[in-house]
């Protein structure tokens, strides 16, 4: 019988914890507010670079004048870039909803595919995406990595990747297929709330007898702030540079601002 590595015991133990700190189901935890995977897919597709409850205040108004994918296949782009606008890049994601759309028509008769490579192959969807349709939408395996699961995978000893990929891969090789998507669910919640990119908060978290980093964090005290009425330093001038660049100045009969400005006062 193989034993278990180090990473795999651990694994066990932080798929409990969170889940007994963040209980619920995939569904349950995602944040994007959806009926159906056609609705979570435009959500996912609009939450790049924005924040969820953006997501959540402009979906309603689009899902009402766009019901499904074959509504959304006819959109008018114009009319379509006023209704997400608020959720940035509003052009592209624009262009990648009615380009999803209408490839889901033509080739999946208007039903949102479930397997990666079907996904992957639709405009605007990446592994990401692909893995919170699997998962949320339709209960199968699917582990999506962003920012938070990668950091948080690292600090736990679970993967040394920066690749989402790879990371990806690190953890499908730990954690069982059915754990997948609520993982990847509760560390984005952790990594959020507890874990969190600058300021960890080690002494809050349920994971640090079994997180390898506990504790490990520096804490970065910012410059301090000159007080007000205190004498400001500027560095000294270049007096021989300034000196040449009039010169040059003098003989060509052109003045270049910004050079004569950088010699008098180089950067600090």
């Amino acid at each position: 019988m193989t034993a278990r590595s180090p990473a795999k015991k651990r694994v066990e133990v932080i798929i409990d914890l969170l889940a007994q700190e963040y209980p619920g189901s995939p569904r349950d935890l995602c944040a994007l507010c959806h009926d159906d995977a056609y609705q979570l897919l435009v959500a996912t597709i609009l939450s790049a670079q924005t924040t969820d409850e953006r997501v959540n205040l402009t979906t309603p108004a689009l899902f009402c004048e766009y019901p499904d994918a074959a509504a959304l296949a006819a959109a008018p782009l114009d009319r379509l870039e006023k209704l997400i606008h608020a959720t940035g890049f509003f052009r592209a994601k624009a262009r990648n909803l009615v380009g999803m759309a209408r490839a889901v028509v033509e080739r999946y008769g208007g039903e949102i595919p479930s397997e990666m490579a079907d996904l992957t192959s639709l405009p605007g969807v990446g592994r990401k995406t692909a893995n919170v349709i699997r998962s949320v939408g339709f209960g199968l395996p699917g582990l999506p990595v962003d920012t938070h699961v990668g950091r948080l995978a690292r600090r736990l000893g679970l993967s040394d990747q920066q690749d989402p990929v790879k990371v990806e891969a690190d953890l499908d090789g730990l954690v069982p297929p059915e754990e997948r998507g609520a993982l990847s669910l509760r560390l984005i919640l952790h990594g959020r709330r507890v874990c969190t990119a600058r300021k960890p908060r080690c002494d809050a978290c349920v994971l640090a007898e079994v997180c390898p980093s506990a504790g490990t964090f520096a804490t970065i005290t910012p410059p301090a702030t000159p007080k007000r009425g205190s004498p400001r330093t500027r560095p000294k001038p270049d007096r021989a540079a300034a000196a040449a660049a009039s010169q040059v100045a003098k003989s060509t009969g052109r003045l270049d601002d910004r050079s004569l400005r950088a010699a008098k006062w180089p950067s600090r």
